[in-house]
């Protein structure tokens, strides 16, 4: 079973906001069985809607469309799809109409004519009411095909899949299972892991799929099997995944059931009782910024020392002004003297530091650009490693960060 998902919006074509509609949709869509076959973001132009509805109708047996259902004239989504169905016929929704009124009431907003039109639907359309905005999804049923209109507002058009859409497909549709196990490894780029279970990749089954799915310093191995038996999928999943642990048991640091590398740090802090700190320069907080978006890990996360200048360095963490002297702020002693101090001042069990040259100048140091050191310390260790992660600015910062999280895992393990 396949599925397009179509975003309608100038601002997603201008780069002004990041389609993540359309990610969080294909991961849902995939939890059921059904296969994103494409992902298309067009302007609000009805030509194009037109065209992008009839080529997506084509295609696949499910189409799902977010954005342009607002009250104003540049949201001209429901008119569109509206002739695309030749359903010049409006309904209007009372329920829909007192739900808005409710909403406006709230907010000591009143009530506006306009606001009327987001209760009016083609007559062809099946309600899908929005309990967290006012602008209700559409489900239609033409031609073997099913289309599901949906506003773009992320926190809305989720309450709408979760709630109306998803049940819906899995009552009309027979879905298979599709079942996906990654295979976290570290240390080996993808070709050389590809060369060594070549044989492996080669005599797969056709219902399982090996992707390879690198990034900053690691490569995902993610395994993907589809069928109608869920215990013969999970069986089978299980035995790839023996087999390749057999393969390249020395790289591999884990199975990431969809689980980020910051969840499974605050995993093992939270089992061993830990807890950790974090000082950043050239990061500016992101590896703080990553470890508290888990849920939870005030339990374990005591937090950050942001000393980007030498004087900070100094003032806040303890560094030596001799050691920055004498070695500059971007080496393995400052990064070492960094982790010792937000260790110390937090009261720590472990604490990570970082520094280096993000670009696109030196500064004071005698290090290129892309030149990062990375310290790690607990009460019976105390490690430090080089690194050089080139340029640009941007992918310096992020593969700090990775590398960070990666020597935290590797280290509390």
């Amino acid at each position: 079973m396949n599925a397009e998902i179509i975003t309608i919006g100038d601002e997603i074509l201008i780069g002004q906001i990041v389609d993540t509609n359309s990610q969080w949709i294909g991961q849902q869509l995939n939890k059921i069985g059904v296969s994103v076959y494409q992902i298309t973001s067009i302007q609000d132009d009805k030509q194009h809607i037109l065209n992008a509805l009839k080529e997506a109708q084509e295609r696949v047996a499910i189409v799902i469309i977010t954005g342009g259902l607002g009250p104003t004239k540049d949201d001209i989504t429901k008119k569109t799809i509206s002739e695309f169905f030749n359903d010049t016929e409006l309904i209007e929704y009372p329920e829909v109409v007192a739900h808005i009124k409710g909403l406006f009431q709230k907010i000591n907003h009143p009530f506006k004519e306009i606001q009327r039109t987001q209760a009016q639907l083609p007559s062809k359309a099946t309600l899908l009411m929005n309990n967290l905005g006012t602008a209700p999804g559409m489900w239609f049923y033409e031609n073997e095909t099913v289309f599901v209109s949906l506003p773009g507002v992320p926190y809305e058009m989720k309450g709408l899949i979760t709630n109306e859409v998803l049940p819906r497909i899995q009552t009309r549709f027979k879905l298979p299972f599709i079942i996906h196990k990654t295979i976290m490894t570290y240390g080996q780029g993808e070709s050389t892991i590809a060369e060594r279970i070549d044989e492996f990749e080669t005599n797969l089954p056709t219902y399982i799929k090996l992707a390879y799915l690198p990034s900053f310093g690691k490569v995902r191995l993610r395994l993907s099997a589809k069928g109608e038996n869920k215990e013969v999928l999970e069986t089978a999943l299980n035995e790839k995944i023996t087999a390749i642990y057999q393969l390249i048991p020395e790289i591999i640091t884990g199975i990431d059931d969809d689980s980020s590398l910051e969840k499974r740090v605050g995993e093992l802090l939270t089992k061993r009782n830990k807890t950790i700190a974090t000082a950043e320069s050239l990061t500016g907080g992101q590896i703080a910024a990553n470890l508290v978006s888990v849920a939870g890990s005030s339990a374990y996360y005591k937090g950050s020392i942001i000393a980007y200048s030498a004087e900070m360095k100094n003032n806040l963490l303890d560094v030596s002004l001799e050691t920055i002297k004498k070695y500059t702020v971007v080496s393995k002693e400052v990064a070492l003297e960094m982790a010792r101090g937000v260790k110390q001042k937090l009261e720590t069990d472990y604490a990570i530091a970082v520094t280096g040259n993000a670009g696109p100048t030196t500064d004071k140091t005698d290090k290129s650009v892309g030149v990062v050191y990375i310290a790690f310390i607990s009460d019976e260790k105390e490690i430090v490693q080089e690194f050089n992660f080139g340029q640009p600015r941007e992918k310096v910062i992020n593969r700090t960060v990775s590398k960070s999280l990666e020597i935290l895992q590797k280290e509390i393990l």
